[in-house]
Formats: C-alpha cells, structure tokens, sequence
C-alpha cells in the first residue's frame, strides 16, 4: 500500500515518497495567539493531526516530526495587549497575552483528540534565525533595504533564473494577477507593487529587536519571514510537507517557498503542499457580524471534543465543509454507538478497510463508512481504527458518566424509577409502568428493555 497526497503545487495526488524514512519531516502553519481560536481554526489542526497519526503508523514514531508554529508577534497581539493590560509595558502585557491565549488554544485541541506536535517553535524565539535569511536575501539580490525596511522582490526572483521555482507557482498567478487580486500596500519607498515585507521598523512602545542588513533602527519582522525561519531551524532547508488552510496559499505560503528558495538556492521548500477547504456555518460564511462566529471553547462547553472531531472528518479535508447543528447531533449519536461497542474492547490493528481510503489522500469520509462496515463483523479491529483516527480516548462508562454529568440528570433518581416500572410491569400494572417511561423521558432518559433487564442512557 501506497500513500498518495494532492499537492497543491503540482495540482495532482502524487505518490508520498519521503526524503529520509527515517526522518519524516512536516510543517503546518499554527495560531496567531491573541483570542480563543474559531472553529475554522480546528480544521487544519484535525486534518493534520490525523495525517501526523498515519505517518507515525507506517513509518514509526520516532522517525516523524511534526512542526506547528506560534506565531506571538502579531499587531492584533499588541493591540489586545493595550487593552486587556493599559497598566503594564507592552512587552510584558504582550507576553501575558500570548501566554493565556496559548493555553487556551492548548487546552482546546487537546479536547479535540489532537497529538501535540514534535516541535511548537514560538516566533519571538526565531529573530535571529529570520534576520540570517534577510541578509542572505539582500546578498543574493532578492530583497533591499529602503527606509529602515526589507523588501522581498518577487520580480528579482522570477529574473534570476537559476533553477528557483517561479513567484506565483503555488498559487498559480502571474504577477500582473497578483496585483490585480490582491490589497497591495502602496509605498513610496518599493521598487515594484507586489515586493512584501520582511523587516519593519517598530513604532514607540512596539516590540523590537536590532535589525539586519546594516539598519540602525530596531524593528520586527514581517509575518511571512516567521515561517521559513522556524521551518527552516526545525526541518532543514528542504523537507517533506508543508499544511496549512486555503487561504494561506497566496500570499504567506507563496512568499514563504520564495523566501526559503531564494535564501538557500533550492527549487523546492516542501516536496508536497497540502491545503484543507473553507468552512461555513449553517451555510453561510463564518462571520462576527453574521452573528455565526463559534469558537472552539464555546462548542466545547455543550459538546464533548471527538464529537467535533468526528463532525469535520465526516467531509473530505479538501472540500468546503458546512457546519450544522444537526451534523453535530448525528456525529453525536454515532460516537455514542462505537463507544458502546468498542470502547472497552482489546484493540486489534487497523483495518485495511478503513486505512486504504486514508491511503487515498485522506480520504476520511471513505474511512468511517468503513467503520460503520466493522461495527457488526470485527469491534477489536474496529477500536483498532477508531484509535487511528484519534478517537476512544476514555472509557465507556468514562464517555456516559460524562453525558450524565452535563445532562445534569440524578442516575441514582433514574436508577430507583427504573426499579418501580419493573415492579410495576411484574404485577401487570401497564398504566405506571408507561406514566413512568413518560416521566423518564421527559427528564432526557432513554430506556431499552432486554431479556436480561432494562439498561438507560442520555437521549440525544
């Protein structure tokens, strides 16, 4: 079995061939931390957590490493700070900031099932590596300094023609394209309208830090150069796969192969680029002014974190996905079917029925029909491949005490109307053996009567 990826540069699935079996190395854009993450923010964190889990399973654990950055210097970071602390420097509100959003962010994709990554690199520990490709950029003539600025020059780089890639490959624009599509910064200081920062000088109260390329003035970096600088620390100039949302294509994955290419003369940043569709809401474009903006947390407090999992796994990671109510009530009732069943049983290996479509570019959709296929003919090879995929992380009993706790249902209440309705249907006396089915249900209690008693559970 072989596995194959859509890469978005080539626009093809291509059969996944590592530089190193011994060192599979991939590298996803993470959060900008300043507020709790939109469920939009969940969806690269899912898909790519479940290709982290099949290459560790072909290739082993030791042997991949996954690479998620942090971005923690960002203008929404500092204008947040101002707010929430107007007593502190801002460098120290800064950091307050970056630290409780990056717990928060922890904390909510842990509850989705999702593996830390090898390496979470934070921006600000990567100055000096960015400010190393910036002088190697002004050196090879990529990029130049006007007025305490590093610009990048895609019109250099398309020039040079000395085996880089073209500026626009990715993304699949022209130049003239690029500057027709896109909201170009207009400045006196750029020799051409699509030339991108890398440095900045910082304002009074900013952070800052010495700049390269011979500036007196302290300064930051650009978002784009954070990337190729953690990529490259943590991955090498050239590595496997690089993730990352749709809308990341053009410009910060476009401006990062140019960067990372220009800066250490390869054809190539990562040998496959991987990007997860658009999500909606209720059909419509997630939006605060639409009144539709969900985060993570917020979902998390009515719906336990593998139900959200399962919920966007349900469609295939390249298409639009819409999220909906009633998707989450039926992913709901799934998991509460394979924890029944499988939760509590030895896990055998994943099924070649369920890791054949993973196989296929990730084909989860395909995946869990298969897991439905399992459910009545092998359950250890079914857990087996719920695991794969992340979820059956607590036990039966763990996963219905849980609904129990957040229905706030008295089990012991339920336990002793159980108990009269089966008294009450051993003397024949139908009329309260069904008022108290009624009272049961009305309180959110479903009842199954069997040969060997009656069982309940959390209705959905």
């Amino acid at each position: 079995m072989e596995l194959r990826l859509y890469d978005t540069l080539s626009r093809e699935k291509r059969t996944f061939v590592p530089l190193d079996a011994k060192n599979v190395r991939m590298y996803v854009c993470g959060p900008t931390v300043y507020d709790f993450a939109h469920i939009g923010n969940a969806r690269p964190v899912i898909v790519f957590d479940v290709l982290f889990r099949l290459l560790r399973h072909f290739y082993g654990e030791a042997h991949v490493k996954y690479v998620r950055n942090i971005t923690d210097v960002d203008d929404k970071i500092n204008d947040r700070a101002a707010r929430d602390f107007p007593g502190l420097p801002l460098n120290e509100a800064i950091r307050k900031v970056t630290e409780e959003t990056g717990k928060q962010f922890h904390a909510d994709v842990d509850a989705l099932g999702a593996l830390r990554p090898s390496v979470e690199p934070r921006a600000t520990e990567h100055i000096g590596e960015m400010r190393e490709i910036i002088e190697k950029l002004v050196a090879g003539g990529f990029a130049y300094v006007a007025e305490d600025h590093v610009l990048f020059s895609p019109q250099a780089m398309n020039a040079a023609n000395a085996g880089l890639p073209r500026y626009g490959a990715l993304s699949n624009r022209s130049l003239d394209e690029m500057v027709a599509g896109a909201r170009v910064d207009v400045a006196p200081y750029k020799k051409g309208n699509t030339d991108f920062v890398l440095w900045k000088p910082s304002k009074p109260g900013e952070p800052s830090w010495p700049s390269p390329s011979g500036i007196a003035a302290q300064g930051r970096p650009g978002w784009h150069i954070e990337c190729s600088a953690m990529a490259w620390k943590h991955l090498g100039e050239h590595f496997d796969i690089h993730g990352g949302g749709i809308d990341l294509v053009f410009p910060h994955h476009e401006n990062e192969v140019a960067q990372t290419c220009c800066a250490f003369h390869q054809q190539r940043m990562a040998n496959y680029w991987m990007h997860n569709g658009f999500l909606q809401v209720e059909s419509e474009k997630m939006s605060k002014s639409l009144g539709n903006f969900i985060t993570i947390h917020e979902l998390l407090q009515d719906w336990p974190g593998e139900v959200l999992r399962l919920n966007m796994l349900k469609t295939h990671y390249r298409s639009p996905i819409d999220w909906t109510m009633k998707s989450l009530e039926e992913s709901a009732k799934t998991l509460d079917d394979w924890y029944r069943v499988a939760a509590d049983v030895e896990p055998g290996r994943p099924a070649a029925s369920v890791v054949e479509p993973l196989l296929d570019d990730l084909n989860t959709s395909l995946a869990i029909a298969a897991l439905h296929g399992l459910r009545g003919t092998d359950v250890n090879a079914l857990a087996g491949s719920l695991r794969l995929l992340g979820f059956l992380s607590e036990s039966a009993a763990q996963w219905e005490g849980r609904k129990q706790q957040a229905s706030g249902i008295d089990a012991k209440e339920v336990e002793r109307l159980i108990a009269e309705r089966t008294a009450a249907r051993a003397r024949k006396d139908f009329k309260e053996s069904d008022r108290i089915r009624d009272l049961l249900t009305a309180m959110g209690v479903a009842i199954k009567d069997s040969k060997e008693g009656t069982t309940w559970e959390i209705a959905r």
